[in-house]
């Protein structure tokens, strides 16, 4: 009898451990911000309707931004989600993880074509487009006030009018971020190339080039104005005329300049040898990416409501609903997109910038301590040309060591 009471409990727990996988395998898990779970909820009822066929999964939307769901993926891929929301610069390290499926090739040519090349660049990895775009709105641009500024086209002109009017400029210089806006704008490159697993295989670095120079030359001469000032967030930045900043802080730049708030393209910035150059730097986007999944019929489901959230349909609606900047190129052509002075000036600056793709982490911070060499005088507009060489020659050959 003893043995019979054993026997049927395990019969039951097996049973209940069967259930319990058929319906995991039966959720479909969704990570998006907090701020668009009601949105996506909603969108993913629309989906249902329209796909019957999917209809019968169990959806569940969880609120995980997209700075914590790369980390919390690779860190437990198979508890992860089936589909989640990520910054572009992650996509190397989910690819390394087994984190991402490669986008569904009935898929590919409507995403490559229905969004902007920035965009498609960014979900790509080697060859292989492997997440679904859905914002691009992620990168810098200047925002001003137009009481002061009569010009924002050119950096020189910008200070000249903040110096005159007792006002600041801001923009963070000690950024490995922001600085890249003159560095890929006089034509010194520093990218680096991940295979499809993601591994770091190369280092294109030109920083240690007339270009590089040219580009540190123009960072001392800004550090070097009585009006700049080292930031980059309009809630900190004080008597403060113009900033070079995103779309994050468009409300508090609206706030603190008023019926004189005014966004524009950054700016073009005379170099040492007398040449104009385009401000550049790094684009940022939002992606979807989904899990790789042992049933097919799940993937095939995934696949579908990853592209139906990634339309440009839908980004047009959570843009209205959050003001998410899309990639889609028709919906960046609608007029309500087009009204955001913002998300227009942000769609101008892309055009100059390039994805940012994968970095090692040590790259910031020692972009840091290249923008406070700058800040602390260390390197001054009396510095020699063979000094500041030796100083990018030192910051190239630390960035080409991370890589092996």
């Amino acid at each position: 009898m003893k043995k019979r009471l054993v026997s049927l409990l395990a019969v039951g727990a097996a049973a209940s451990m069967l259930l319990s996988v058929n319906a995991f395998a039966d959720q479909i898990k969704v990570w998006v911000a907090d701020n668009v779970t009601d949105f996506t909820s909603q969108q993913i009822d629309a989906f249902k309707e329209a796909n019957p066929d999917f209809a019968d999964y169990d959806y569940v939307v969880e609120a995980v931004g997209e700075g914590d769901a790369a980390g919390n993926m690779i860190t437990d891929v198979e508890a992860g989600a089936d589909i989640y929301c990520f910054a572009q610069d992650q996509i190397a390290r989910l690819v390394a993880a087994g984190a991402l499926e490669e986008v569904a090739p009935d898929n590919i040519e409507a995403v490559e074509s229905d969004n902007d090349a920035g965009a498609v660049g960014a979900a790509t990895v080697g060859d292989i487009l492997y997440a679904y775009p859905i914002t691009s709105d992620n990168g810098y641009f200047l925002y001003y006030d137009k009481s002061v500024i009569s010009d924002p086209s050119t950096l020189e002109g910008i200070l000249a009018d903040c110096e005159a009017a007792g006002k600041s400029f801001y923009m963070e210089i000690n950024s490995g971020w922001y600085q890249t806006a003159f560095f890929f704008g006089t034509g010194a490159e520093l990218t680096y190339d991940t295979d499809d697993t993601g591994a770091f295989t190369a280092c294109n670095a030109g920083y240690a080039s007339p270009e590089g120079l040219l580009a540190l030359k123009a960072m001392i001469t800004l550090n070097a104005s009585p009006a700049f000032q080292n930031g980059s967030s309009v809630g900190e930045a004080t008597n403060c005329a113009a900033i070079v900043d995103g779309t994050w802080d468009a409300g508090a730049a609206k706030d603190l300049f008023g019926d004189n708030y005014a966004c524009a393209k950054l700016p073009t910035f005379e170099g040492a040898d007398g040449n104009v150059y385009q401000m550049s730097g790094f684009g940022g986007y939002k992606l979807l990416g989904v899990k790789p999944q042992e049933d097919e019929a799940k993937l095939e489901a995934c696949d579908a409501l990853a592209a139906f959230l990634s339309s440009g349909e839908v980004q047009l609606a959570r843009f209205e609903a959050v003001g998410w900047g899309p990639s889609n190129l028709e919906a960046q052509d609608s007029e309500v997109v087009q009204a955001d002075e913002a998300l227009a000036a942000l769609r101008e600056q892309l055009a100059f910038t390039i994805p940012q793709g994968q970095y090692p982490g040590d790259y910031w911070s020692l972009a840091t301590s290249l923008g406070d060499s700058i800040r602390s005088k260390e390197i001054t507009p009396d510095s020699s040309d063979d000094d500041l060489m030796a100083v990018l020659q030192k910051f190239q050959d630390t960035c080409e060591s991370y890589v092996g």
